[in-house]
């Protein structure tokens, strides 16, 4: 296939939001906004096609005339839009004699794209395309992430998948190959990388509070160190830029640590189960010392 092919977007939320108006911008005609049939969600359905000059429909009211139907749906819905899609996609070929929508892909990082097998029965080729990225509700356009360089886990119908590749590079991403039985440990990762260190910087708030210090304060003061440490991690990697108490071996300084944070429970046992990581992935001296006292907890 040559040229940028039509795209019906199948959602409204966060996702499909950034991900339609990345793709309008990039040129990909966006035919239709399928959404529920709720007020709320035909509401923000509204909102999308207006910026994408698109039309709102739902799934029994799209015309399902574009090349490629992405479903930006929660993971428990997906097959079972899929199976709508492929009823009303049937329908459609009987009526027009040909077969409309050649594509469909889904953005799940944890399923395959084997959850679209009723869009696959229906004749089109399927792909999962999961951009390792954030997006939240609320943000404004100005706090959209850039998509360049972003990586995009693919994996499906080889048809599907070249044109996957081709989209992504189009958006300014960076595409990969990720085996479908990896999908639950690639996701796992990927939820590490931003949920999960969500919870530890919430968790840095409550440690702050042993010093003192309101959650407010401590973003603001916590995020000169954070923002060198990750500089220092791209530029260097993890060894070179380990600093404190554990790489000097200090024992003592991490005992006070343990005792004061006792009122924290939460905030020490995120420290604990860093710190015996560190002792297994990182230059940490005096190990046997700090080992036996992470055992004596």
């Amino acid at each position: 296939m040559t040229g940028k092919p039509s795209i019906a977007i199948v959602g409204a939320g966060s996702l499909a939001t950034f991900l339609a108006v990345a793709l309008h911008n990039a040129g990909f005609p966006i035919t239709e906004i399928i959404a529920r049939d709720s007020p709320r969600s035909r509401q923000r359905a509204r909102a999308l096609a207006a910026k994408v000059g698109a039309q709102t429909v739902t799934a029994h009211s799209a015309a399902l005339d574009a090349i490629l139907l992405w479903l930006c749906v929660p993971d428990r819905e997906i097959r079972g839009a899929a199976s709508v899609l492929s009823d009303h996609l049937v329908a459609h070929a009987l009526l027009q004699q040909k077969v409309i929508a050649r594509f469909a892909l889904h953005s799940s990082g944890a399923l395959s794209s084997r959850e679209l097998d009723p869009l696959r029965k229906a004749g089109a080729a399927v792909a999962s395309v999961h951009p390792l990225m954030t997006f939240v509700a609320g943000a404004h356009p100005s706090e959209h992430p850039s998509m360049t360089g972003v990586p995009f886990a693919i994996e499906g119908d080889d048809e599907a998948t070249r044109v996957a590749r081709r989209i992504v590079r189009a958006l300014g991403g960076e595409s990969f190959s990720l085996p479908a039985a990896r999908k639950a440990a690639y996701h796992a990762w990927a939820t590490m990388t931003s949920p999960l260190l969500l919870a530890f910087l919430v968790t840095l708030e409550e440690a702050a509070r042993a010093a003192g210090l309101t959650r407010q304060d401590a973003r603001h003061k916590s995020l000169p160190i954070i923002r060198q440490t990750l500089a220092n991690y791209s530029r260097v990697g993890p060894a070179h830029s380990f600093s404190g108490p554990l790489v000097r071996g200090d024992a003592e300084t991490v005992a006070k640590h343990l005792a004061v944070l006792k009122k924290h429970p939460g905030a020490r046992e995120v420290y604990v189960a860093l710190a015996r990581a560190a002792m297994r992935d990182l230059p940490v001296k005096n190990q046997d010392e700090l080992k036996q006292l992470l055992r004596a907890l």
